[in-house]
């Protein structure tokens, strides 16, 4: 066995032995019984509220090679009563890709990350996921990149939007040099999520609808995050050169906020112009539409799937 995975081995029996020995039999519904020599549930226990068997549970705990299942571990968690950072550790430990929960509302990164989003007007900020899903947005975000507020959050991801939106109506202007180092980026964290659901049917849907994508990513290149100039055009008022910047968010492993700051003080009045348009143009000049007349379609579009079936 190789010295780092008979490492993780043995840190993986001194884990399970420290969270079993923090759950007392009342905690999970159990009588106390008889006096304990040691604090917590007993291996058994263990076993059984997780349906497997003791000896395997035993060999788990001992640090022994054998495999663990994902509905396993899941059960071991929920015995154990693991929270998500504890999970994805013991996950890490015992050798199992560790799937994320998704962060489906904006509700979910907490009052005080949005109000720092809003507190950033006028520049554009959201915050994104390692799959670059943009999870929450500001206002000036949101008037530069509209469509990643009027769609589905589950469709709201920034790739996504790059290599599908027609060329002419990309706000993008120099993403021939920005693209392959944001694949790239997408890469090195791919690394962390090899076989989970949700990434490898996002890698598979972007290949099959953008072969310049493809084409990217066949190249296998990593790259780590930076500072990088974002060039925009909008129909209205032409260029606006913005630098991104990132910036990680405790207790939100992977998502991390990016704000957009202007390059010169004209970039700051061109964003300004931007604010001041009453109903600003989505797209380019030939196939553009109002954003009043978007998100009228976007909402009727929602209240249609809300509405009850007749009958």
């Amino acid at each position: 066995m190789p010295p780092s995975q008979s490492a993780r081995r043995i840190e993986l029996s001194a884990y399970l032995r420290s969270r079993r020995a923090r759950i007392s039999p009342e905690d999970v519904g159990m009588p106390p019984g008889l006096r304990r020599r040691t604090p917590g549930l007993r291996r058994e226990e263990v076993a059984q509220l997780a349906g497997v068997g003791v000896t395997w549970y035993t060999w788990l705990e001992q640090g022994r090679p054998i495999n663990a299942s994902v509905q396993v571990l899941d059960a071991v968690s929920r015995v154990l009563q693991l929270d998500v950072t504890e999970r994805e550790h013991l996950y890490r430990l015992a050798g199992i890709p560790f799937v994320h929960e998704p962060v489906s509302e904006e509700g979910a990164l907490g009052p005080e990350v949005l109000g720092v989003l809003e507190a950033l007007n006028p520049l554009p900020a959201s915050v994104y996921n390692a799959r670059y899903d943009v999870v929450a947005s500001n206002a000036t975000y949101r008037l530069l990149w509209p469509m990643t507020a009027l769609v589905e959050p589950r469709q709201r991801n920034v790739l996504y939007k790059l290599f599908t939106v027609p060329g002419c109506c990309s706000t993008f202007v120099n993403s021939a040099e920005e693209l392959p180092w944001m694949v790239a980026q997408l890469r090195r964290d791919y690394g962390r999520h090899v076989g989970e659901p949700a990434w490898e049917s996002f890698i598979a849907r972007l290949i099959g609808e953008s072969a310049e994508f493809a084409r990217l990513w066949a190249n296998g290149d990593v790259a780590a995050p930076g500072s990088h100039v974002k060039v925009f055009r909008h129909a209205e008022i032409g260029l606006i050169n913005l630098t991104s910047i990132s910036l990680s968010i405790d207790g939100r492993a992977e998502h991390r906020i990016v704000t957009f700051t202007p390059v010169t003080v004209e970039d700051a009045r061109q964003i300004e112009r931007l604010r001041e348009i009453p109903d600003p143009l989505v797209g380019c000049a030939l196939h553009g539409r109002p954003l009043s007349e978007l998100f009228a379609g976007a909402e009727s579009a929602r209240t249609a799937r809300l509405a009850p079936l007749p009958g």
